[in-house]
């Protein structure tokens, strides 16, 4: 017994599907001992070889599975190599070999074509180049080479001139597949001109070939003819014969090209092509069949209806070439632009009769009846998507069917019977649909078009649901009233009806274009739309279009009843009047250091002054430069409010208001560069405010407002420039280090007046804005600008000379100058020029300070130095008493207060140490009958201050005095309000929020008492002016709260309703959103009794006693809705369920959703798995029940289908003898002649890696094996 391959179990089951069915059986009894050897497939026949070589040519190959021919696959890229000899080379310098233009020529031609070059030199100074890549940009390549690095030659050859488009060919395409071929450009005249030479330039060799290519053309050309015949029309299809056979073999008969114009080209001109010999050959035999027509055809005349024409010509000219063909005659039909019915037979009198039965029969053999039908019905017969004519045309395809817009009939057209059939159908159609349906017209204005079909088609589409009928509303471009209705007659004739109603009151209504800032548009919408629905919740039967605000227009449309529109067209002018008058805007210059007093602490003044004058108020960033406050509101308010913060300023400063009149054409001229000019003015007199009129308003009226002295004073200045602006205005430019503007314009102005008062010329400095900081401006007669600036640079040339010079100072003054890190000595320098201060070294007695700079400025320093020891020698020190504990309330926050003392009056204040409050230590001595060690000890004097309460001040007598009024002035005072206690909590806030709320606007401190006091009194300690407003602030929050209290009380109703529990869930709804619904449309909440509640059944409803009751009502709705349920449970197979959940639940909720019903399905473990109940109204149950049962036949189909699929795709291992019989151990897949099957060798073992080694794993032998040598 031979030896056999042995596979395991797996490998034998994936090729079980392989085997035929005799072997599965086989396989799947078992082996015997019996088994017949030559049953087994062999191992070719089960693993086929590959091919190894290609056999030789006569050898039959031998087939197996591997073995299909396979085209061998040519590569896309191609190597040529030419050759230029050194005489034809273009470039020779040996010398330049790979650089130079040769190179740039090579490098151009790979970028040009995409080929790769490769250049050598030959022995013989020749040049080789191999060239590479695809065969096109090969032959590219090569014709470049040839034209740009060999040397050009060129000849001429004559062939004839009707020749020279065969060397074109088509297109150009044979042209140049020459060129490319023989490396050569080839120059063809043009048609117009008469020369016959072409023109070849190229190599010597590429010439040749050229030359030899085109004269081989032009010889093929002289052995071919064209040969054209004039035959009439008529004759034409008796020589291409039915369906171009004749003419066909006549082509293959005579090798001659015979091109015969089509019937529709009215041409009589035939054309002959092809060799002399044949072209003679085709023409005698086409004259031949001509002339024999000609004298034995004859012609009959018929009429036939020009409708049944087409009839005869049949599809694309069938039915003609089938009557020639069949009985040689031809038929002739007049064009379809002609009116004439006669259709003319020619052929051999014997065949006419034939013919032209046939043609009778054709033309007879369709017919075209037509059925009444009115146009309204047209769509109806038709159907939705054509559905209903789709079922007549499936069934009579030939029929065509043709329905005309606007004609009350329908067009049949084809076989006569089958005509007559669809006919009767249609025609039951038609009667069917007369007897049922209805329609009617209506006229409708267009322009009420839109609005009856509504948002969306909204309202159309109500009606159209409602009534069950058609509406048809022409489009806008067809500018037609008409309306047509169709459908059920009461739904027609109710939707008329409802559709004129909505007409009629369309008419009555009005459209009123509302002219409306756009500016405003936003306003009057609000905020998400809030505003402007409280205005059409008003007037609910009007529509109010705002325009788009891309659109940036002012219209606003009302549309509704007249009366309604107009109402709201007064209310909307009521709106945009306030508005208006609440737009007004005006600006107030304010000067910045006053600012902060028009704010208030946290804001209390002027959150006050925009309650009171409801305005709005807009101060500028504090890092700005800009004075304007600008207010803006109703312009009474807007005037209150301005008057209101110009009285907080004069309050804080004497300040008044001048207008001056200088003519307006100066305006611009005074203002200056960016406002140069009028910033110097305010600059120098004290910052004074001066606002100059509008431009272009024409007003002469320049208003100054400021301290009195400073507007006077600025007023002269714009008076005086006005003056000059009118004479004869001159400027001059002049050049000053920045650290000299402020010793050139001294304290106060003082220098440049004095420069001002003496030429009369007026002297503008940079701003800390301007470039250039070193560039002082002068202005003035052209006298007077040339005096002030022969002084000022008389200044600046002292100011570069620098001194040194020195004063005594005594050193108890010292430390004044150097405090602070020396700010007094900074100053100095800022304000002189930058002169140098040195005083001497702390701990030596020296007197003497030394002063550097220029010579003016150490003067004007050594004045300054002498002006502050005198304050000092005349300062005094003042006490002030003041209770210690309002010392903290005094310094204000972060000691702002004191600060703004201090800086006001120019004195010093300091404030005492906090008196140490702890008690007597016990090692002092014990006191017995007023004795301490003996002595008694005097009571302390009550008139005398304690040294706490002692607030000392220094500086001039008269600035302390003043100092010590403003002290006493912040010193606060104490009221007392009465609060009921209960309040007391809500007053103090969250964290006491609200406490420090009300303390921070008003400027007070609120202390609330102790909670075990149960007091009602609540002090108020602070400024005299702030109390009265923080008490009115104190007692309109305690309305508020006690007004809280009341709502909180009405709000606390209870309410208790008894629900059966299970009621409960359904009443809750899906996440709640029953539940939730109830409590948000009523206000109220809702409260469920918990699981270990002993009231199951009570629910519990809080908020205000009307809202309860009707959430009570809405609850027990929803009762006795469920009360009316009914349960019912059904058996669904289990198999289906999930079919019917579907994915996430979405198929049993969509069913629950259409029918109303809640759907129970058993928990898996359930006593009967198939068990599901459905709980709703009984109509409802049933539907539901009749639904989940159809679905359940259809799922059950599917399933059984694919259980028998699993089963005959995955077939039981168990079968009737096997269960009998134990299964014995698989001998796998076993075959016959295996390679290890000759000699000794034993099949391979698949578990050994040595047979079969892993990837990577080392050899351990080498030894040969049956599978062939390893290749590891």
């Amino acid at each position: 017994m031979s030896s056999v391959a042995v596979l395991t179990q797996e490998s034998f089951n994936e090729h079980r599907s392989g085997l035929q069915p005799e072997q599965v059986k086989a396989a799947a009894a078992g082996p015997s001992g019996a088994e017949d050897e030559d049953s087994l497939p062999t191992y070719k026949d089960a693993f086929p070889p590959l091919p190894e070589k290609p056999l030789p040519e006569g050898v039959q190959e031998t087939g197996n599975a591997w073995t299909s021919k396979i085209k061998p696959l040519k590569s896309s890229l191609i190597t040529q190599v030419f050759h230029v000899p050194l005489e034809e080379r273009k470039y020779k310098d040996i010398n330049q070999f790979g650089e130079g233009d040769q190179a740039k020529v090579c490098l151009d031609i790979m970028h040009k074509t995409g080929a790769h070059l490769e250049l050598s030199m030959a022995k013989d100074q020749g040049l080789s180049i191999m060239v590479s890549g695809k065969h096109d940009a090969v032959m590219k390549a090569r014709k470049e080479i040839v034209s740009r690095l060999q040397t050009q030659a060129s000849a001429t050859v004559a062939i004839p001139k009707e020749h020279h488009r065969f060397v074109i060919g088509k297109s150009g395409e044979k042209l140049q597949e020459l060129e490319l071929k023989t490396a050569t450009k080839i120059q063809i005249p043009r048609p117009e001109d008469p020369s016959n030479l072409i023109k070849i330039s190229g190599t010597k060799e590429g010439l040749e070939k050229a030359k030899h290519e085109i004269l081989l053309i032009s010889a093929e050309q002289d052995k071919r003819a064209v040969e054209r015949m004039n035959i009439e029309k008529v004759y034409h299809p008796f020589i291409t014969g039915a369906y171009n056979k004749l003419v066909g073999e006549l082509m293959q008969e005579t090798g001659a090209r015979i091109n015969v114009p089509p019937p529709s080209v009215n041409k009589t001109e035939i054309v002959i092509t092809g060799e002399k010999e044949q072209v003679a050959l085709a023409i005698a035999k086409i004259k031949k069949i001509y002339e024999e027509k000609k004298k034995n055809a004859t012609t009959i005349a018929v009429e036939v209806k020009k409708s049944q024409h087409k009839y005869v010509i049949g599809p694309k000219g069938n039915t003609l070439q089938e009557i020639l063909d069949r009985t040689g005659v031809s038929v002739e039909i007049p064009p379809l632009d002609s009116s004439s019915e006669t259709v003319i037979l020619r052929g051999e009198p014997d065949r006419l009769g034939q013919a032209l039965t046939e043609v009778y029969a054709k033309a007879n053999s369709y017919t075209v009846s037509s059925v009444s039908a009115p146009s309204w019905l047209h769509r109806f017969i038709i159907g939705k998507k054509g559905q209903n004519l789709a079922k007549i045309t499936q069934q009579m395809p030939k029929v065509h069917i043709e329905f005309t817009e606007g004609e009350d009939k329908i067009t049949l057209e084809g076989p006569t019977k089958d005509v007559q059939i669809v006919h009767g159908q249609i025609e039951v159609i038609v009667t069917d649909l007369i007897s049922r349906m209805d329609y009617t017209e209506i006229s409708v204005d267009p322009k009420f078009h839109r609005h009856l079909i509504g948002k969306g088609g909204a309202n159309i589409n109500r009606i159209k649901e409602l009534h069950k009928v058609s509406v048809r509303i022409p489009p806008d471009n067809e500018k037609s009233n008409l309306i047509r209705i169709e459908g059920d007659p009461q739904g027609v004739q109710e939707a008329k009806k409802e559709l004129l109603e909505l007409a009629s009151r369309m008419e009555n209504e009005r459209t009123k274009d509302m002219i409306i800032e756009q500016r405003f548009h936003r306003a009057i919408i609000g905020q998400k739309g809030e505003k402007i629905k409280e205005v059409r919740d008003k007037f609910p039967e009007v529509i109010i279009n705002f325009p788009d605000p891309t659109q940036k227009s002012d219209i606003v449309q009302l549309r509704g009843p007249r009366n309604e529109v107009e109402k709201c067209t007064k209310f909307m002018q009521k709106i945009v009047a306030e508005m208006v008058e609440n737009s007004f805007s005006v600006s107030v210059p304010i000067f910045k250091q006053f600012h902060k007093n028009i704010i208030g602490k946290g804001g209390a003044n002027i959150k006050k002054i925009r309650e009171e004058t409801n305005t709005k108020i807009d101060l500028p960033a504090e890092n700005s430069n800009s004075e304007m406050i600008v207010i803006t509101g109703k312009k009474a308010n807007c005037e209150a409010a301005k008057n209101r913060i110009l009285a907080i300023q004069k309050e804080l400063a004497n300040i008044t208001e001048l207008e001056v009149s200088i003519p307006s054409k100066l305006h611009n001229s005074l203002i200056g560069s960016k406002g140069r000019f009028v910033r110097s003015i305010m600059e120098e007199c004290g910052g004074v405010h001066i606002h100059f009129p509008t431009e272009g308003s024409g007003i002469d009226a320049v208003t100054i407002r400021g301290p009195v002295e400073e507007v006077e004073k600025a007023k002269k200045q714009l008076l005086s420039l006005a003056e000059e602006k009118q004479t004869k205005s001159h400027t001059v430019e002049l050049r000053a280090k920045p650290e000299y503007h402020k010793f050139l314009i001294g304290k106060g102005g003082g220098n440049i007046r004095k420069v001002r008062d003496s030429t009369g010329a007026r002297i503008i400095f940079p701003t800390a804005e301007d470039k250039d900081q070193e560039l002082i401006t002068v202005i003035g007669t052209e006298e007077a600008v040339a005096e002030a600036q022969k002084e000022l640079e008389a200044l600046i040339k002292s100011l570069d000379n620098v001194v040194e010079d020195f004063m005594i100072v005594d050193p108890k003054h010292h430390r004044f100058f150097v405090l602070r890190r020396g700010q007094v000595l900074r100053e100095i320098a800022d304000e002189y020029g930058g002169v140098m201060v040195s005083f001497p070294r702390t701990g030596t007695q020296s007197d003497k300070v030394t002063l550097k700079g220029a010579k003016d400025c150490v003067e004007a320093a050594k004045k300054r130095i002498l002006e502050l020891i005198e304050d000092l020698d005349a300062q005094v020190t003042m006490e002030c008493v003041i209770p210690q504990k309002f010392h903290r309330s005094i310094m204000g926050p972060k000691g702002s207060r004191i600060q703004q003392i201090t800086k006001d009056h120019n004195v010093q204040i300091k404030f005492p140490d906090r008196e140490d409050q702890q008690a007597p230590s016990a090692d002092a001595p014990v006191q017995e009958n007023g004795e301490a060690n003996g002595e008694v000890k005097e009571p302390a004097d009550p008139l005398v201050p304690k040294k706490c309460d002692v607030i000392v001040l220094s500086g001039r007598k008269e600035r302390c005095e003043a100092a010590v009024e403003a002290l006493k002035a912040l010193v606060p005072v104490t009221i007392a309000v009465e609060v009921p206690f209960e309040l007391h909590r809500y007053i103090i806030g969250q964290k006491g929020s609200g406490i420090r709320k009300m303390m921070d606007e008003f400027e007070v401190n609120i202390q609330v008492p102790a909670h075990e006091l149960q007091s009602d009194i609540i002090s108020i300690s602070g400024l005299a002016s702030h109390l009265d407003r923080a008490k009115e602030g104190l007692l309109e929050r305690v309305k508020e709260l006690q007004a809280e209290q009341e709502d909180r009380a009405l709000r606390s109703f209870k309410l208790i309703i008894t629900v059966d529990p299970k009621y409960h869930p359904k009443i809750i709804g899906r996440k709640g959103a029953i539940i939730t619904q109830i409590r948000n449309q009523h206000e109220v909440n809702i409260q469920f009794p918990e699981k270990n509640d002993e009231n199951q059944d009570q629910i519990t409803i809080t908020g205000y006693e009307q809202n309860a009751l009707a959430a009570r009502d809405a609850i027990q709705t929803i009762v006795g809705d469920l009360e009316e349920m009914i349960s019912e449970d059904i058996t669904l197979d289990s198999r289906v369920h999930a079919r019917i959940i579907g994915a996430r639940g979405k198929g049993i909720r969509k069913i629950m959703d259409e029918f109303k019903v809640d759907v129970r399905f058993p928990p898996s473990g359930a006593a009967d798995p198939n068990l599901v109940t459905v709980t709703g109204r009984p109509e409802q149950v049933d539907e539901a029940i009749d639904h989940l049962l159809n679905l359940e036949e259809e799922y059950l189909s599917d399933v059984v289908e694919n259980e028998a699929k699993m089963a005959y795709m995955k077939p039981s291992g168990s079968t009737a003898s096997s269960m009998e019989e134990p299964r014995g151990p698989s001998k796998g897949f076993v075959v016959r002649e295996a390679p290890w099957a000759s000699g000794n060798e034993k099949a391979p073992d698949m578990s050994s890696s040595e047979e079969f080694p892993s990837f990577g794993a080392p050899v351990t032998n080498a030894r040969s094996s049956p599978w062939g040598p390893k290749r590891f």
